[in-house]
């Protein structure tokens, strides 16, 4: 132990000495064989603590502050304290703090101002005492003002008290003291991992690093950019990014040790103790020039004094105030830049803090659990685009913490969580780092126990949802940047809380708690929003369907109040209609809400054209019946002129009729359409629309896609048809070829195509013009050799004309060619196209699908499940499972290669693409026929009914078959 500096106090702890002031660093007899753990330094006195957790103070004691009434000159023990396990000391002017293992407060000396956190009339106190308030609160570290005093809960809360003529206390307010501690409320939520207190200011310092500070700033010892005194901590934004993991103050200066090993200083500088060999005060952070090329890694500040250690040097600098032999050097002169304390000096691997004239220095970080899940290195970096948090690290520390030996540990967390730290959520948290708990406490196995979910899980998402929209952004931000698994387990929590609450809702609840579950249901669903809202890069839209849902709601009695409620803006409280929610709705939820949008539409429609002719009829006649209405839309067509026998009639159909299921007679043909002519009749106009003679589509060889073509067209009608196909493809649950790119889904629901759609459709050019943004150099012009028009047959845009590429930043250029690639150039096709699909699928129905989803129903897609399909086959007649035939036939189905299986779907479907709800949603069904073994298998598309001879042989069986699906065409085959 060694020390320095001013003696007249007896404060060094040397023992009866002659000089007043010691010049360098001297042995202290005194703790020799004795390990020092932690020092405290106040104005005239010391306080010492052994590894034991036995204190020793030394010094002036005119007012208590050394907690016993022996000599002076030397240390001696606190006796009173001699039954705890003290941990940590700090001193202030005329006053100190001891911490016990236990997180209890003990506090002594003068108390005029309220510091000692008594409540008592005496102006000082001699003997340790209880700081009874805090006793409910396990305190983790404390720190000591002239005459105030900070600690730090282990569950993150800073309390304050004492003077608070400054705003030092960080309360809001200034003037009178406070003698009772107070949570410093506006702190609430962030962790913190240590405090430090100066003459008349404070300081907290988060996990990641972030900086807060609140009092006197007379000086800049805020670093603030000012000298205004603060009331309410405030955020030094310049230290954010600079990894800070230590805070210390002077009297009226502040320094910061970075994790790199540099030293900032700001504040009062008078005496040089800022180090920038100047004595200005500076009101910024500094980083100390002298210091650079050393790595620091410990600091201390004295009342107007610094300390730096620098263990690869073996030397401790110091700069500042040196009249009182402080600074180490032999002399007293002051210094302005740092100089070496006389000394060789070594690090310890559980280094002793260093403590000077005043203040207390201690490496006891905060030990608050969720240090531990900051185990990420880059936590020091934490913003809004990187959170910083090692999830899986949480995740697996609550999973310890859990099922620990403890026999009521789960409850005790609960109970935490539950009373203590949910309540504590501020909607508008005052540091981005206080949001790393939104990460983290979903991983806590508590809140997915059925048990705790209205007393945890749904209180957690309250919180989520009342979060103001810059937080719920940055959240949204480090929520998308989570491996799939872990946000599909967020995803599926949610998704069995919902089950959970809809369920109960089913059973019955009493009138008296709807409304609280109202809120629990609309709550849980909105947390699910959110992440859906952030979910397009994570994970796949279907998983979060909730496939239960038809189970447990009426879908269509769910829709019909949600629409009622968007056309006449009727809103009810007590009811939540999961409409609002429709990502939750999978396939063939989906589908029932198109069949029940489409049964509202043609009722209203029928409604309004009866109510029209009932006061025709009123007017003219005096009596007299409604005409009879077609249950179907019927179209007779040829087959040489579908295209326009199909326009004819379209064009004469009234749009109630575009909602009737569609019917389809061939002119000629015997077949009666049961479903698979109208499957054919959808395949065959496509494929005469997107015929290569009409020029309607350009084909993109790469992507094989296709999309309108640029040129102008006379006959604009056609594209209107082709949008009206569509539109009765999805009402009739028939899927049709039709090849587009996601981007004409999202613009059928007003949604933006983006240069990712453009990737999806021309390869080439969307790699390109990623290049383009991504490139750093400056040689842009040449290295892309952008010396190049976007022309048709006029001109649109010249880079190196109108708008050069340096006048256009590259993101706009890049915006510009996606919206003149999916827009600009095919407006009026596109219009046209548009028009004859929401004619068909117009209304509030369209609301509730994702761009992928209504693509799927269109064209279906290629989830194909091979063994899905053999399972879901029925079979008639002599034909099961197990028939000799059946096996052969399946046997020769599972040999076949991809290409040959899609020509069966589409010889027995009229489709090779998988309707939306599935494999099994095609129902297809076997069954032997008369004649032998010479005959062909017959497909029955409208059934799906598949007559298949039976066949003892395997090779005649893969003959027959592959003859029959090779020659399919025709309506004449059913």
């Amino acid at each position: 132990m060694l020390c320095w500096g001013n003696a007249s106090y007896g404060q060094l702890g040397l023992g009866g000495i002659d000089e007043e002031i010691v010049l360098e660093p001297r042995k202290c007899e005194f703790f020799e064989g004795k390990r020092v753990r932690d020092v405290g330094c106040g104005r005239r006195h010391s306080v010492f603590l052994l590894e034991d957790g036995t204190v020793y103070t030394c010094g002036c004691s005119d007012l208590g502050q050394l907690g016993h009434d022996k000599a002076r000159k030397k240390p001696e023990q606190v006796v009173s304290l001699d039954a705890q396990n003290i941990v940590a000391v700090s001193c202030g002017e005329a006053h100190t703090l001891a911490l016990n293992d236990k997180g209890q407060v003990f506090a002594w000396g003068l108390g005029s101002d309220g510091q000692l956190g008594l409540s008592n009339i005496e102006d000082c106190i001699r003997i340790p005492r209880t700081v009874k308030s805090l006793s409910e609160v396990h305190i983790a570290q404390v720190a000591c003002g002239y005459w105030h005093s900070l600690a730090l809960a282990r569950g993150g809360q800073i309390f304050s008290w004492g003077q608070n003529k400054y705003g030092q206390l960080g309360l809001g307010m200034q003037g009178a003291g406070v003698s009772s501690p107070q949570v410093v409320q506006s702190l609430q939520g962030v962790p913190f991992a240590q405090i430090s207190a100066g003459g008349s200011h404070s300081f907290g310092l988060t996990l990641s690093g972030a900086v807060f500070g609140w009092g006197s700033n007379r000086f800049g010892q805020l670093g603030l950019s000012d000298n205004d005194d603060r009331h309410f901590p405030a955020l030094l934004k310049t230290l954010r990014s600079q990894r800070v993991v230590y805070i210390c103050c002077g009297e009226d200066h502040t320094a910061a040790l970075t994790k790199e090993g540099g030293v900032f200083t700001f504040g009062a500088g008078g005496y040089g103790q800022l180090g920038h060999n100047t004595t200005n005060h500076e009101v910024n952070p500094r980083k100390v020039f002298e210091l650079m090329g050393n790595v620091v890694a410990q600091i201390a500040c004295g009342r107007q004094h610094t300390l730096a250690f620098i263990p690869s040097s073996g030397k401790i600098d110091s700069f500042g105030l040196g009249g009182n032999g402080q600074l180490g050097t032999r002399s007293t002169y002051n210094r302005i830049s740092p100089a070496p304390v006389k000394g060789c000096w070594q690090a310890h691997t559980d280094p002793v803090p260093m403590d000077v004239g005043g203040l207390t220095l201690s490496e006891d970080h905060f030990s608050n659990e969720s240090v531990l899940f900051c185990s990420n290195p880059d936590h020091y970096n934490t913003n809004s685009k990187c959170s910083g948090v090692d999830i899986n690290m949480a995740r697996l520390l609550y999973h310890r913490l859990i099922q620990s030996d403890h026999p009521q540990i789960s409850q005790i967390v609960s109970h935490f969580i539950e009373k203590h730290l949910l309540p504590r959520l501020s909607s508008s948290p005052p540091d981005i780092e206080a949001l790393r708990l939104y990460l983290t406490l979903p991983e806590c196995p508590l809140l997915s126990n059925p048990n705790n979910y209205t007393t945890l899980t749904i209180p957690f998402a309250k919180a989520v949802v009342s979060l103001k929209d810059a937080p719920i952004k940055v959240l949204g931000n480090w929520w998308s940047k989570f491996e799939p698994a872990v946000f599909q387990r967020l995803v599926e929590l949610y998704k069995e809380v919902v089950v959970y609450l809809l369920r109960m809702q089913k059973l019955g609840i009493p009138l008296s708690d709807q409304r609280i579950f109202t809120c629990f249901l609309h709550t849980s669903l909105k947390f699910l929003e959110i992440l859906h809202s952030v979910s397009t890069t994570i994970i796949q839209y279907d998983k979060f369907y909730i496939h239960e849902l038809d189970e447990l709601i009426d879908i269509r009695n769910d829709y019909v109040t949600w629409f009622q409620q968007q056309m006449f803006s009727v809103v009810m409280d007590s009811q939540v209609t999961m409409c609002k929610y429709p990502f939750v709705f999978d396939a063939q939820a989906k589908t029932a809400l198109l069949q029940t949008d489409a049964v509202i539409q043609m009722q209203v429609r029928m409604a309004v054209d009866h109510a029209q002719r009932q006061n025709l009829h009123s007017l003219f006649l005096s009596g007299g019946g409604v005409e009879s209405v077609n249950p179907c839309l019927i179209l007779i067509v040829r087959r040489e002129n579908v295209v326009g026998d199909s326009m004819e009639v379209l064009r004469k159909s009234k749009n109630v009729d575009y909602k009737k299921p569609l019917k389809v007679i061939v002119v000629g043909e015997e077949a009666v359409d049961a479903g698979g002519v109208r499957k054919e009749f959808f395949l065959l106009i496509m494929k005469e629309l997107l015929d290569p003679k009409y020029g309607m589509f350009r084909y993109y060889e790469e992507s094989r896609l296709i999309w309108f073509t640029h040129k102008t067209f006379e006959d604009i009608d056609l594209f209107h048809l082709i949008g009206v196909v569509c539109g009765l493809a999805i009402y009739n649950l028939t899927i049709v070829e039709l090849n587009f790119p996601l981007a004409l889904y999202k613009k059928l629901l007003k949604k933006t195509p983006t240069l990712e759609d453009l990737k999806e459709l021309m390869p080439d050019v969307g790699r390109s013009l990623q290049q383009l943004l991504d490139y750093t150099e400056d040689d842009l012009e040449e290295t892309f050799c952008l010396n190049f028009t976007v022309r048709t047959r006029y001109f649109i845009c010249d880079l190196n004309g109108f708008c050069h590429v340096f006048n256009l930043s590259r993101q706009e250029f890049v915006n510009a060619y996606v919206v003149y690639k999916f827009n600009t150039s095919v407006a009026p096709q596109f219009s046209a196209f548009y028009a004859g699909f929401h004619k068909v699928c117009g209304g509030k129905v369209l609301e509730l699908f994702q761009p992928s989803e209504l693509q799927a129903m269109v064209i279906g897609n290629t989830n194909y499940d091979w063994k899905e399909l053999e399972k879901s086959t029925e079979y008639k007649g002599e034909y099961w499972a197990d028939h000799p035939t059946i096996k052969i036939f399946w046997e020769v189905f599972h040999e076949l290669p991809l290409e040959k299986k899609k020509q069966f779907l589409l010889f027995l479907t009229g489709s090779d693409r998988i309707p939306i709800l599935g494999m099994k949603s095609l129902a297809l069904v076997i069954q032997p026929t008369g004649g032998g073994e010479q005959y062909f298998p017959v497909a029955h598309t409208c059934f799906n009914l598949l007559d298949l001879p039976k066949y003892t042989n395997k090779e005649t069986l893969k003959e027959k078959l592959l003859h029959a699906i090779e020659h399919n065409q025709g309506f004449n085959l059913v």
